[in-house]
């Protein structure tokens, strides 16, 4: 009921926990608080918060339209109500080194147990998008630098993210990948790798945790946890699949509704009103205390 008990400091030691286990953790991107709540019923090791996602939730393309403010409060209100580590893409840190160490104290103060930066220029693009660029060295290293700087909580999770391999190949990745582990980045997210085995010979390049992107459409093939595993991949994201299945079936719907003049095609495929109840915890609510808050659940059973 309400808010998740567990703490933010425990959903970061969590996470480096995760990061430091042999198996793969699988982190689905939530792009609402109540689909955080399946993620979490599934038994998922983590949930993603990807910038794209939050910016298509604006209705706005994914080129760094958005502001601090919008990412922090949405990844706030998605993290308090998990029991699991929350990642959140940062972008490029809203601005540069100063901004970039506000960045991290507020989504710190907003719970989430880490975020990324990368090393695009602004406008960012998506990184599976064409027409990427990417600052030199010393400006990536500094956004890493005052990242792991500005953090109050050394569990929080500083990822660094590079855009290189689609720019300038992947020996610059990996070369661009070791900069920003010196740096201090706890984790790497190479973007856009071609195949599973750059993805083995990024994890043998550096010694720290390694992410892959499983985002669907992209320039990589969408592969197996275990071969993920298998390749040295400590940690896998599916940053925007939920947001687009759900987009699908609101779009059949509507389009159901055009055509029929009525959804009843469609309502054997729609979450049941004692489904969302049950994800939503009316139950749990009407026990707190009903002598103040009393009401009853339809379908419930009597307690």
């Amino acid at each position: 009921m309400l808010y998740s008990t567990v703490t933010p400091a425990q959903k970061r030691e969590r996470f480096r926990e995760l990061l430091a286990a042999p198996q793969i953790a699988r982190f689905p991107g939530a792009f609402t608080p109540l689909s955080t709540t399946l993620i979490q019923e599934q038994g998922f090791e983590g949930v993603y918060i990807s910038g794209g996602v939050l910016a298509n939730e604006l209705g706005l393309p994914d080129i760094g339209l958005t502001t601090l403010t919008e990412v922090a409060t949405r990844a706030g209100q998605i993290a308090r109500v998990t029991d699991l580590p929350c990642l959140v893409d940062a972008d490029t840190g809203f601005g540069e080194p100063m901004n970039v160490a506000r960045t991290v104290q507020e989504l710190e103060n907003a719970g989430l147990a880490g975020c990324h930066i990368e090393d695009q220029f602004n406008p960012k693009r998506c990184g599976h998008l064409d027409g990427k660029n990417v600052v030199d060295t010393a400006t990536a290293v500094k956004r890493i630098h005052a990242a792991v700087a500005a953090r109050r909580d050394p569990n929080f999770v500083v990822m660094a993210r590079t855009d290189i391999r689609g720019v300038d190949g992947f020996d610059a990745a990996v070369e661009r990948a070791r900069a920003l582990v010196d740096a201090g980045a706890d984790v790497v997210f190479p973007e856009a790798m071609a195949d599973l085995s750059e993805f083995e010979r990024m994890a043998a390049a550096v010694d720290v945790p390694i992410l892959a992107n499983m985002t669907e459409f992209g320039k990589s093939e969408l592969f197996t946890t275990r071969q993920l595993q298998d390749a040295g991949v400590s940690m896998v994201i599916y940053p925007v699949s939920l947001e687009r299945q759900a987009m699908g079936a609101m779009e059949r719907l509507l389009t159901t509704i055009r055509e029929d003049g009525t959804q009843q095609a469609q309502v054997e495929t729609m979450l049941t009103r004692k489904r969302l109840y049950e994800l939503v915890d009316y139950t749990g609510y009407n026990r707190f205390d009903s002598g103040i808050f009393d009401f009853e659940v339809p379908g419930a059973p009597e307690h």
